[in-house]
């Protein structure tokens, strides 16, 4: 009921395709049907030649009934390939359609999702799960229905020429598929689950390990200092070898029983000539010698076809993990914010529902102040600022932008309202004039240029013939992380949005970029509420009002001065970061 019940929601997205997905099935059956015919004139072909031996040249329907084998081995596969166009043009269809739809609903959901799912398991969901599905549509259902059709067939063959023979070839089919159903049974679909795991969280941690290659090259660390990625491997290593012994076993049993079958035929054979040798019975014998080689293909498809459909059925439980996460409520009545004054009351937010990773927040930044986030690693400073940019909603308590609640904010109305500038800011394959449009869509040339210059771009422009319209990625052209940032925050100044978040926007930059990218922020920054997430001290220095944050509590606010002249975490950080400042500097010289 499950599978009919995933397959009749696959369909759901064919459209009008569906009828080619049923087109597929009854030729692929006929296909399976008709090539078995070409068994029979074999057959004929057999028997002439034993009954007119040794004179052949008595024997009158060899080339006919031999061209008559070819013909309809021909029109099978022909038929076939009609089967698998039609199958694969709705296979097409569907996998298109699942992922524009699952695209439609990600770019719906928070910002936060992406990041809190794992963007290297988002994409193998979205690639390889429907992946999974255009190839059960396009090539194993087809195969499913030849394999239906086969043995009904066979049994005719079987069963017309020769019974006795025909019951002792189903003894070894009767083996073997009570081997296969102890393999494929509800313990497969459970390994099949662990299977994808291993993979989707080798495939996440993989693409984490690649966006950190910076930071390796930057500490002069191994692929051992991303303990998790290794771990994955390991993980998935350890799964595999485990997995494959322990269906060693039961394979090597499927394979023998199915193959025994000649085993039983000789001894029929040897059993059924005691009482004297015919043309009939060698005859029949050879023949299904001949054609019982076609019940262990047909059972061996039938067992791939039962694991394909486990990992369907695990694909599109994938699928709806993507599909099933609630986009943010959008408000019924929307509200306008009156300035960009950022408000947090009693914030508190978890991401796995147990530990909470800010726990009641409270505080106020006045329009046109800069505030700073400070703090051990861990402490809730991200998080704070993604709910104020309402990438995700907290649990408890409320955020406002100029006193309206960010729940109350139009979507489209609130990413006007706030930018962001991260470390590790991303450009897609586009040209740096699209790149920075991205801020404003309709923005003139000119304005797009004014950021660029702003933004002190000059230079990268002046690298490319094209200038503007250079395509990143395209022809070699790559960009620093250094350049990437100071694009980004071009991509900012044409925003123009009046609050602005910065998260280390300068950590990856060379000494030359964070130069200019700390200029381009200045002119960014100029008569907006900044919200700054630090781990350079230097950098809050002029900050208007500083939280540091601990285990997602605020435990001291105030200007850097104040906060210097009391005994607590912050003045500790000073010291420690003045001492790694007088050391590196000491060291240099």
């Amino acid at each position: 009921m499950k599978s009919e019940s995933n397959l009749s929601r696959l369909l759901g997205y064919a459209g009008g395709h569906r009828y080619l997905t049923y087109a597929s099935w009854v030729l692929s059956a006929g296909s399976a049907l008709i090539a078995l015919v070409p068994f029979w004139y074999i057959w004929k072909i057999i028997g002439e030649v034993l009954r007119v031996a040794p004179d052949f040249e008595k024997a009158q329907g060899l080339v006919q009934n031999g061209w008559s084998a070819v013909a309809f081995a021909v029109l099978s596969v022909l038929v076939y390939i009609a089967a698998l166009m039609c199958s694969h043009l709705a296979a097409f269809r569907i996998a298109t359609n699942l992922r524009i739809e699952m695209m439609h609903h990600i770019v719906k959901l928070p910002l936060g999702f992406t990041e809190r799912f794992g963007s290297g398991k988002l994409r193998k969901i979205v690639n390889e799960s429907s992946a999974a599905t255009e190839t059960y549509l396009a090539h194993q259902l087809p195969d499913k229905a030849a394999a239906l059709a086969t043995p009904v067939g066979l049994l005719a063959l079987l069963l017309v020429f020769d019974w006795r023979m025909g019951l002792l070839s189903l003894v070894p089919v009767a083996l073997g598929f009570l081997i296969m159903m102890a393999m494929t049974g509800a313990r497969m679909q459970k390994k099949m689950q662990e299977y994808q795991n291993a993979l989707e969280d080798m495939s996440n941690e993989a693409v984490e390990y690649v966006r950190g290659i910076p930071v390796v090259k930057t500490f002069g660390q191994t692929v051992f200092s991303f303990r998790k990625f290794k771990d994955s491997i390991d993980r998935y290593g350890r799964w595999v070898i485990a997995y494959t012994k322990e269906l060693r076993a039961p394979m090597l049993l499927y394979t023998a029983a199915i193959n025994s079958v000649f085993a039983f035929l000789i001894a029929a054979g040897i059993w059924f000539t005691q009482s004297g040798v015919t043309n009939e019975l060698i005859l029949n014998l050879m023949f299904y010698i001949i054609i019982t080689p076609v019940i262990s293909v047909t059972l061996t498809r039938i067992m791939f076809q039962s694991e394909n459909a486990m990992i369907v059925d695990d694909a599109l439980r994938r699928i709806d993990t993507v599909l099933t996460a609630r986009p943010l409520a959008e408000p019924t009545a929307a509200g306008h914010p009156a300035g960009a004054a950022v408000e947090l009351r009693n914030v508190s937010y978890s991401y796995d529902g147990e530990k909470n990773a800010v726990e009641d927040i409270s505080l106020r930044i006045e329009a046109g102040q800069t505030a700073a986030f400070v703090g051990p690693s861990g402490g809730g400073k991200s998080t704070l600022a993604a709910l104020i940019a309402r990438f995700f909603d907290p649990q408890s308590g409320s955020v406002a932008i100029g006193g309206v609640d960010v729940r109350e904010i139009k979507k489209r109305e609130l990413m006007d309202t706030v930018s962001f500038v991260f470390q590790n800011s991303r450009l897609i394959k586009a040209s740096i004039l699209e790149n920075v449009r991205l801020g404003r869509p309709d923005a003139t040339r000119q304005e797009v240029l004014r950021a660029l210059e702003a933004a002190q771009c000059a230079d990268i422009l002046a690298k490319f013939p094209r200038g503007v319209d250079t395509v990143i990625g395209t022809g070699g052209v790559y960009l620093s992380g250094g350049e990437q940032q100071r694009i980004a925050i071009a991509r900012a100044i044409l925003k123009n949005a009046p609050v602005l978040i910065l998260d280390e926007a300068t950590a990856f930059a060379d000494p030359d970029n964070e130069t200019r990218v700390q200029k381009a922020l200045s002119h960014l920054s100029e008569g907006k509420t900044v919200l700054l997430i630090a781990h350079r001290l230097s950098t809050v220095v002029s900050a208007d009002r500083i939280f540091v944050l601990k285990e997602g509590r605020i435990v001291e606010s105030g200007t850097c001065r104040e906060l210097c002249e009391r005994d607590g975490l912050f003045s500790k950080m000073w010291r420690d970061y003045q001492t790694s400042v007088q050391w590196k500097v000491e060291k240099e010289a």
